[in-house]
């Protein structure tokens, strides 16, 4: 089932500030990215600090938090930039149904728990059984040029 789990006052005006602005001046800690998508409704670009995990050469969002707005709005759009300092890069996007989730999630979880676990209340160390339990609340994102 959908669901979302808000950000706490450190994550909404602390943390996620920081790291999207040092994308902005073309930082990645770790591999994070600024994703920039159009608001379904307004039709305003909104953007937010996003990690992006590769699995077998193809580049996968993951939304840790569940049915957040930003997954929303790239449902409805299908199209998104992802940016780092002064390089953009425009991309496509399909939700992945939650049956072919499961190695993305574990290499999220590979390479994001410590950062974002605790939203999926698992570590890397997860069983599959687990990790299908929850591939229905978390989105996944399979992104190409």
């Amino acid at each position: 089932m959908a669901r979302y789990q808000k950000p706490d006052f450190f994550m909404a005006q602390v943390a996620n500030p920081l790291i999207g602005g040092l994308a902005r001046l073309g930082v990645g800690l770790r591999g994070a990215r600024l994703l920039a998508v159009r608001g379904r409704t307004s039709g305003r670009w909104r953007s937010l600090p996003v990690n992006p995990v590769t699995v077998g050469g193809q580049r996968y969002l993951v939304a840790p938090r569940g049915d957040t707005q930003w997954v929303r709005n790239l449902r409805a759009s299908g199209e998104a930039v992802l940016r780092l300092g002064r390089t953009s890069e425009a991309v496509h996007a399909e939700e992945l149904p939650a049956a072919e989730r499961l190695p993305i999630l574990r290499a999220y979880l590979a390479r994001w728990d410590k950062e974002t676990g605790r939203f999926f209340g698992l570590d890397r160390h997860a069983s599959d059984a687990d990790l299908a339990r929850l591939a229905e609340s978390h989105p996944v994102f399979r992104l190409w040029r």
